[in-house]
Order: structure tokens, then sequence, then C-alpha cells
């Protein structure tokens, strides 16, 4: 699973780690009567360098674009600052990557008593690895599910039985197809998140018409993938799952496993199109935190865009694709795709913030 080579050769965030204080709801509203009040947050995961005016991460766009005005202290995060918008009422957040930031970011957002969010919006809006099987490179993603693809049993490739498609069994199974399949949710963990399909489906019926841009390096580098045909084509929005793991894995052998995994977890509903990390922390982090009712996971979007594929062109071998993944070779699409997860991710964040009367009690579905 390879993604934001500029993050991982630029910059190592390694922030100062604040353990947020004990949170009750009620002593905060009697503390804290007049909070910042927030619509939507913007959740990215990585920023390279400054937050402004050099080489843009994820979070970047969002602060000059939209813009982001105001700087707040975000303790307990990674990235230790958050940027905020009083007339949108809007904020953003860089959680640090890997699902251990994400996890730490969210929480101690949701646990600030700075803030009431049991009305507001989530975006996630970050680059992605994508399956050529199922897109190209610069398109953006908006994804019904997510898959956890970092937990499981793992058979050495050296010993995996041949009957077998590859090493990886549910943790509660001894086979690859383990037959019934394990709960979604258990002592062992989550496999998988839907979120709310209605405002999934809104969200990308809102964006689904703009363009997104196309360059001569990505046309170059989808030309290279000869005999899949959804990887040549220009880069669009388009709706598909997500699989989540801290493990930048590379390869065909690779993804044909995350293809199967996604098959399996959805009952052969899903379609596996992109690939991350810190998608299934950011939904536990939300599913925990509305037990408390201090959010409503209803009211979650995923957005992934593609900087790169997660497997190489015919003629390319896996160790081929990382070295020049590693030497920063490949990403043409790294730029764009930073440009595109803010180009579609603002047309539904400003939608949503900008319409407050519309969405506040009223979750927006397809189709109403």
């Amino acid at each position: 699973m390879l993604k934001r080579l500029l993050a991982l050769s630029a910059l190592s965030l390694c922030g100062t780690a604040l353990i947020a204080p004990a949170f009750s709801p009620s002593a905060a509203a009697e503390s804290s009567p007049a909070r910042i009040p927030v619509r939507v947050v913007v959740v990215t995961t990585f920023e390279i360098g400054k937050d402004t005016g050099d080489t843009p991460g994820e979070y970047q766009n969002w602060i000059e674009k939209l813009p982001l005005s105001q700087t707040l202290p975000a303790p307990g995060t990674d990235h230790e600052v958050m940027h905020y918008n009083p007339e949108l009422q809007v904020l953003a957040i860089a959680s640090g990557e890997g699902p251990q930031h994400m996890a730490s970011a969210m929480t101690a957002l949701i646990l600030d008593p700075r803030f009431d969010l049991r009305h507001s919006y989530f975006v996630l809006a970050g680059i992605a690895g994508i399956d050529p099987n199922f897109g190209t490179i610069g398109s953006a993603v908006w994804a019904p599910r997510v898959i956890n693809g970092g937990l499981a049993h793992l058979v050495d490739p050296r010993e995996i039985p041949k009957d077998w498609p590859d090493g990886f069994t549910p943790v509660q199974g001894s086979r690859p197809d383990q037959s019934p399949r394990p709960p979604l949710h258990s002592l062992s963990g989550d496999m998988v998140y839907t979120l709310n399909p209605g405002l999934t489906n809104w969200a990308y019926a809102l964006t689904r018409s703009i363009s997104l841009p196309d360059s001569d390096g990505m046309k170059q580098s989808r030309a290279r993938y000869r005999g899949y045909a959804p990887a040549q084509k220009p880069p669009s929005v388009m709706i598909g799952d997500t699989i989540s793991g801290e493990t930048f894995w590379v390869g065909k052998l690779m993804n044909r496993w995350a293809e199967r995994w996604v098959r399996y977890w959805t009952d052969n509903k899903g379609v596996m199109a992109t690939t991350a990390e810190e998608d299934i922390a950011f939904c536990q982090a939300l599913a925990l935190q509305a037990k408390a009712g201090r959010v409503d996971p209803d009211r979650a979007l995923l957005l992934r865009t593609a900087s790169n594929f997660d497997m190489p062109p015919p003629g390319q071998t896996a160790a081929q694709l990382l070295s020049d993944e590693a030497n920063e070779k490949g990403y043409s699409a790294f730029i764009p795709s930073v440009n595109a997860a803010y180009q579609i991710g603002s047309v539904v964040v400003r939608e949503l913030a900008t319409h407050w009367d519309r969405y506040e009690n009223t979750i927006p579905s397809a189709g109403k």
C-alpha cells in the first residue's frame, strides 16, 4: 500500500504527546457555555513542511483556499494546531499519519471542551493508492465502506497451503474462506464500517460531474497499465470501498489479496477501490465516541483521491515499483490528488456549511 511519498521523504512529523484531560459533557457545558460552533470538521492526515506557502500536503489547500484563517491549539494531536473559519464554522485538523495518530487526534478533538460536535459533519479527505482494476490516478473516490486490512492471521508465503489463494485468514478463523464468516465487530476487533449510504450517495451525486485535471505525466503513467481498462481512463469522481491498514503493501499478488479481502468481509457486496492507512481508526473513534452521545457517525464522509497505483504495470516487478516510489519517481499524481481532495471535498463542505439551516437537523440523502 504505497502513498504519500513526498510526506514520508520530506518530513517526519513528530509532535509532543499530550494527554487529554478527562471530559464530562455536563461539566464542560457548565464551565464553557460559549463553545466554538462547528458545522463541519475536515480531517486530513499530513502536511509537508509548513502549513502554508510551500509544497502542499493534504492540509494546506484547506487552510489557504477555503480559507481557514484562525489557528487554534490542538492538544493531544501529532500536528498540535488546527485551523478554523468562523464565517463558515468549519474546523480542520491534520491527524498525523497512521491509525494510531488518527485515533488519538479524533478522540482528543471530540473530547475537547471547546467544541460541541454532536451535529457536526466529518469529512476525511486524503490521498490513497488505487486499484488499476477499479480506476486511475488523479481520481476522487467516495467510500461507502471501510474494510480493515490490518487485522488478520498471516501465514508466511513459503508455508501457504497449495489450495489457499493467499496467506491471510480472519483472526477468528483458520482458513481464508472461513465459513460462516466471523462477525464484523467482536472482541478481536472491527473489520468493516459502513458509512451512511444516503449521505455518501448524496456527496457523490453532488460532485460526480466535476471535471478533474489531467496531465502528460499522468497520461504516461496510466498508459503503462495495458490490459487494465479502468486504469487507462482519465481521472473522475467515483464511488468505491477503501481497505485500511498501516502496512504499505505493494504488488499484483497483494492487490489480489486486497480485492478478495474486501469481497469476503462484505459478503461480495463491496468493490475494492482505494487503499489507505487511517480510515478504520477514523471510523472506530467516531463509533466509540457516539456511544457517549458526543458525535453522530451517520454524519461522516470519506473521500480518497488516487496519488498512485497500488501495483506495478505489466513488465515491472513489485520491487521495481517500490524502488521507483522510494526514489520519488512514479508519483505524477501526487499534487493532482492533493488538489482533487480539496476540489471535490470543498464542494460538499461548503454546501453543508452555507446551508446549515437545511442540514443541521436533517442529514442530506441522495434523491431527497
